[in-house]
C-alpha cells in the first residue's frame, strides 16, 4: 500500500508536506480542509481506489494519501507515528505557526514514508502492536464530504511515481553492486596475504629465520 502524500495541518493552514509522486491531491487536501469538522476523530475519506486518512488531535491535522482503500489499518499507524514525531519536535509551536512554517518536517515525512512504503518492514505486525482496531473509523466519499455537484477525480502522476520507483530500484543495484565489489576487493586481499606469510613461512624453514642458510 504506498502511502503517496502526506501532510500536517491546523485547520486550513498547511504546516508541512511531502509527496513522492505528482498529482492534484495537494489542491483537493486544501479544499478538504475546509469541509471537515475540527474536533478530534479519525476518519477515511475515498474516491475510487483512491483513500485520504486523516486524525486530528488537538487541532492539528495529520493527513496521508494512499493508493489502498482497504489497508487503512496500515495508514493509521503512519499517521500516529506521525503525530508523535511532529509534537515530540514542535510541541505547542503549531498552533501559531504560519503557512509551511515547519516545512523542515518533510524530511520526516520522507522518511517515515520511505519506512512504511518498504515491503521489507514488518508493517503489520508494527501495525497490530502500535494501533487499536480501526473498524469504527468512519469512510465517506469525498464527493460527499466536500458537498460538490460534480464528481471529483483523484489524479496521481503514475509516470512520475514509477519514475520514482525506478530510481529507487537503480539505486539500490548500484549499492549491491558497489558492495559485491569492495567484498571481492576484501577477499583478493587476504588470499594475497595468506600466501605472502605462507611464502614467507617457507623461506625461513629452508634459509633458516635469519636467512643465513641462503646468504651464500
Amino acid at each position: 500500500m504506498p502511502i503517496l502524500y502526506a501532510m500536517v495541518a491546523r485547520k486550513k493552514t498547511v504546516l508541512a508536506e511531502y509527496t513522492n509522486t505528482r498529482g492534484n491531491f495537494p489542491a483537493i487536501t486544501v479544499e478538504l480542509l475546509g469541509k471537515i469538522r475540527q474536533e478530534d476523530h479519525r476518519m477515511s475519506v475515498t474516491q475510487d481506489q483512491y483513500a485520504f486518512h486523516y486524525e486530528i488531535a488537538h487541532g492539528i491535522t495529520y493527513l496521508c494519501l494512499s493508493d489502498d482503500v482497504e489497508r487503512r489499518r496500515v495508514a493509521f499507524a503512519f499517521l500516529e507515528e506521525m503525530q508523535q514525531n511532529f509534537d515530540t519536535t514542535y510541541g505547542d509551536r503549531a498552533q501559531t505557526a504560519i503557512a509551511y512554517g515547519m516545512s523542515e518536517f518533510g524530511n520526516a515525512l520522507q522518511r517515515l514514508m520511505a519506512k512504511y512504503n518498504d515491503p521489507g518492514n514488518d508493517s503489520l505486525g508494527q501495525v497490530q502492536q502500535r494501533l487499536a482496531d480501526v473498524k469504527d473509523v468512519m469512510v465517506q466519499n469525498i464527493d460527499a464530504v466536500l458537498e460538490r455537484g460534480e464528481r471529483l477525480e483523484v489524479l496521481v502522476d503514475k509516470s512520475d511515481h514509477l519514475n520514482q520507483e525506478a530510481f529507487m530500484f537503480k539505486q539500490s543495484s548500484r549499492q549491491l553492486k558497489n558492495a559485491m565489489f569492495w567484498r571481492k576487493v576484501k577477499i583478493y586481499l587476504l588470499i594475497t596475504f595468506v600466501v605472502g606469510i605462507v611464502i614467507l613461512f617457507l623461506c625461513m624453514m629452508i634459509c633458516n629465520p635469519d636467512f643465513s642458510a641462503c646468504k651464500n
